[in-house]
């Protein structure tokens, strides 16, 4: 299994290069199975979810073409042929509950296995379900898999009851071929949700107020074939403007979306960082300084993102200061406390909240990753560590980072991955 070993000390320096998104790019992939024609998807990031997504709609019938080095993913929907997600591919990776809400559109029937556990908490899928049965779908959940059914789905009212990422996704994609109209309400409002609106868009769908608390879908007879480049991944972008920060450095990061970052941006500016905004250019310029440590509470956009939380936990444990981090979209998104507190880290747990004082250095030391999330923050932690930081299950990073190490030593980062 492979490992990363991260030697810390060295002030970040230059521009990286910023990927597609992964969290909107697998909703994405999921809708091309509405068209009636093949799709091309750009600016598609090279990660282990987005070949296990491919994988997911070969296996129902899909023709795939995946040009990795041009971040080209093309899918020919027309060839589907079976209507069954398994076990063996959506427990790595819950995203595939997407296929739902796309196949129950496109072709009446949808078996898809749950999820099951997730490390940083339970995200059940009772949404999802409630949110297409309001469109008259029939499911039952048996034998470990979600079964639908419906004749043409028809327009309807939804009105959940949490904000769901997931869940909004999956009855827009199923209401653009509903007959009639459907009103989402308390959808969720991240930018990935605009993506992926904007790619069935392209595909000839009717939408409006993506991006707002409510959006209203006309539905349409059929979708075409369309091509759509992914939006930059917001929260890489994050992760290498805290990298920057956190070491000190100028880190500037190119072919990202300022528009999409403003809470990461503001706690940036509280922790004393210089920030830079030019076209698809942003940059954070700590010139030297230790960073003030800062309070979080994880919102859903536009509040401070969950999946940013970590990456502050760790600047914080280095800062001047005392931070406070409450988490209030997962409840046990806390994991990589421990790993951290290995490293020196002053960090006190109540409940939902952490308490992190600031220390003049940590120390390097073997730590294991426990989540996407958590992989970045040991990583960001060990670019300021006195000696060498090994991280284990490195696995969970290449989820979500498009090649971390490569372009962390673009930077001047002392890292390496080791098998």
């Amino acid at each position: 299994m492979d490992k990363i070993v991260v030697t810390g000390g060295v002030p970040l320096e230059g521009e990286v290069r910023i990927s597609g998104a992964k969290n909107a790019v697998l909703p994405i992939l999921c809708a091309t199975l509405l068209a009636d024609a093949p799709m091309e998807i750009g600016n598609v990031p090279h990660l282990h979810d987005v070949r296990t997504t491919a994988r997911l709609l070969g296996g129902l019938g899909a023709g795939i073409g995946h040009d990795i080095e041009g971040g080209i993913v093309r899918v020919d929907p027309r060839t589907v042929d079976s209507h069954l997600a398994p076990y063996e591919l959506v427990r790595t990776m819950r995203a595939s509950v997407l296929v739902l809400g796309p196949l129950l559109a496109k072709h009446g029937a949808a078996e898809v296995s749950l999820p099951g556990g997730c490390a940083i908490g339970s995200r059940p899928v009772d949404l999802h379900i409630k949110a297409l049965e309001a469109l008259g779908a029939e499911i039952v959940v048996e034998h470990g898999f979600i079964k639908a059914r419906a004749g043409r789905l028809r327009g309807g009212h939804v009105a959940f009851e949490m904000v769901s990422v997931g869940a909004t996704e999956n009855v827009l994609m199923a209401a653009t071929l509903a007959e009639g109209t459907t009103t989402i309400d308390n959808a969720a409002r991240e930018p990935e949700i605009v993506d992926l609106a904007d790619c069935l868009v392209a595909m000839g769908a009717r939408i409006e107020g993506a991006g707002t608390s409510r959006i209203v879908v006309q539905g349409v007879d059929a979708l075409q074939g369309a091509r759509h480049d992914v939006i930059a991944d917001r929260i890489e972008t994050g992760t290498f403007l805290v990298a920057g920060a956190i070491t000190g450095g100028h880190v500037v990061a190119t072919h990202a979306r300022p528009d999409t970052l403003e809470a990461v941006l503001g706690k940036l500016l509280e922790a004393g960082a210089d920030i830079s905004v030019e076209g698809d250019r942003v940059g954070v310029d700590m010139r030297g300084r230790r960073p003030r440590a800062v309070d979080i509470v994880t919102e859903p956009h536009p509040g401070f993102p969950t999946d940013m939380q970590a990456q502050f936990m760790a600047l914080d444990c280095i800062a001047e200061g005392t931070g406070t981090i409450d988490e209030r979209i997962f409840e046990n998104r806390f994991m990589h406390v421990n790993e951290l507190m290995r490293l020196g880290a002053d960090i006190q747990i109540d409940g939902h909240r952490a308490t992190v004082t600031g220390i003049g250095r940590l120390t390097g030391a073997p730590v294991m990753a426990t989540d996407l999330r958590a992989s970045a923050s040991l990583i960001l932690a060990g670019l300021v560590a006195e000696g060498d930081t090994t991280i284990d299950r490195i696995y969970h990073l290449d989820r979500g980072y498009e090649r971390i190490e490569r372009k962390l030593s673009g930077l001047g980062a002392r890292i390496r991955r080791i098998s």
